[in-house]
């Protein structure tokens, strides 16, 4: 998919084959495998990655992820996904991603420490405050990035909060970083519901996960007068046509054992069944490919904003373009989360910190303009959002790579 995108992009710009080639491929892969020592004495050994992809226009940025599926080549994909994410939004970094083939719900909390030092340990080699800025993604959280950063600091000697960004806010974190994705995606589906002349007060909004991302921009977009009719999480959907109490929803009953569908005043619905809703609306905020080929033309939103990295296939993308649905793509409406880390970088490099009502005015700029560029772009070019974001990110690191120069 990373590549497909790449290449359509590549058509528009007539990019020179040669740098076409240098765009496809990362900068760097590092595969390690580590001992953890467990609690009850056995060791075991992990895989994990990191992929740098570009650093043409800066250092490189990506989260870590914590999951039993991942492998080098889908960190290779969100690692170059990033890149372009950065470029959207014009912000100073190139992609970056890291995983561990690992299921956290197997770990301790002292054997999770414990591999996340050691993963740390392992890629120190290309990591650090200047170089390659890890964040938390899938599997990982405040939590884990302390323990990065102290790992980092503990082996150079005085203190480094500025090598991982999503800290805690005692740490060096940024106020507003927990909700900035799930805020970023709101502030896009604003920007494109005024675009196709919807009223966001009132529009009906069907949330695919119920993380980070989807929990808090399912409350931001209810506080923004939005009716959430749809949400679901791991184990299951439910349906309310009149409305679902998202606070609710996160306080009482997200995070337990029998999630969301424990809550009575709904309708019990399957995933395929909530991508199918009546709405006006659609947040697929959960995983990659949710919505493809098979299942696209039941799709019966009139805006999709992707709030997960990758939850539309490139066949999927053609169906929605025919039925003239318009789709937000991952790389502007989820950039947010990025945006907001940079702010804590730059932050943690001056040892000075905003308030939250700064973090997120300055946030709200910047998805604003960036919605417009990519919007002109797409009417220029009379193509879709998603490809109109490729030319712009993709124009932005081959510019940086051309006028860089290549060493020696």
């Amino acid at each position: 998919m990373a590549r497909d995108q790449l290449a359509v992009a590549a058509r528009y710009l007539n990019l020179d084959e040669g740098l076409h080639e240098v765009l496809s491929r990362p900068k760097r892969q590092i595969i390690v495998n580590f001992p953890v020592v467990m609690d009850n004495g056995e060791v075991q050994v992990y895989e994990g990655y990191r992929v740098q992809h570009n650093t043409s226009r800066g250092p490189t940025k990506g989260g870590i992820r914590y999951h039993p599926d991942v492998d080098v080549d889908e960190t290779t994909a969100l690692a170059m996904w990033m890149t372009w994410k950065c470029a959207v939004v014009n912000i100073p970094y190139g992609g970056a991603k890291g995983s561990v083939k690992v299921d956290t719900k197997l770990l301790s909390k002292r054997e999770l420490e414990k591999l996340t030092r050691r993963f740390a340990s392992e890629i120190n080699i290309i990591v650090g405050e200047r170089s390659d800025i890890p964040a938390p993604d899938i599997g990982t959280n405040a939590q884990v990035m302390a323990w990065i950063m102290d790992t980092f600091s503990m082996q150079s000697g005085y203190t480094m909060p500025g090598v991982v960004t999503g800290k805690p806010i005692e740490m060096g974190g940024s106020q507003g970083r927990v909700e900035a994705t799930g805020r970023g995606v709101v502030v896009a589906a604003g920007e494109a519901a005024r675009m196709i002349g919807m009223d966001f007060n009132g529009a009906r909004v069907v949330v695919q996960g119920f993380g980070n991302v989807g929990s808090i921009a399912a409350r931001l977009a209810e506080e923004a007068g939005a009716i959430v009719v749809g949400v679901s999480d791991a184990r299951g959907a439910i349906y309310n046509p009149k409305g679902l109490p998202i606070a609710e929803l996160y306080s009482k009953y997200a995070g337990r054992d029998g999630g969301i569908i424990e809550y009575p005043d709904c309708e019990k619905i399957t995933n395929e069944e909530l991508l199918a809703l009546d709405c006006d609306m659609l947040f697929p905020s959960a995983i990659a490919a949710q919505i493809t080929a098979e299942n696209a033309g039941n799709v019966k939103a009139k805006l999709v904003v992707e709030g997960a990295n990758g939850p539309t296939t490139p066949d999927a993308d053609h169906i929605l373009s025919d039925k003239g649905i318009m789709v937000v793509p991952d790389v502007l409406a989820n950039a947010g989360g990025v945006v907001v880390s940079y702010f804590e970088w730059v932050q943690d490099l001056q040892n000075f910190f905003w308030e939250e009502d700064e973090v997120n005015k300055k946030l709200e700029r910047i998805m604003k303009h960036s919605f417009a560029q990519v919007y002109a772009t797409m009417q220029q070019h009379k193509t879709d959002m998603r490809t109109a974001a490729y030319i712009i990110g993709v124009k932005r690191v081959a510019d940086a790579t051309v006028m860089r120069g290549i060493f020696p």
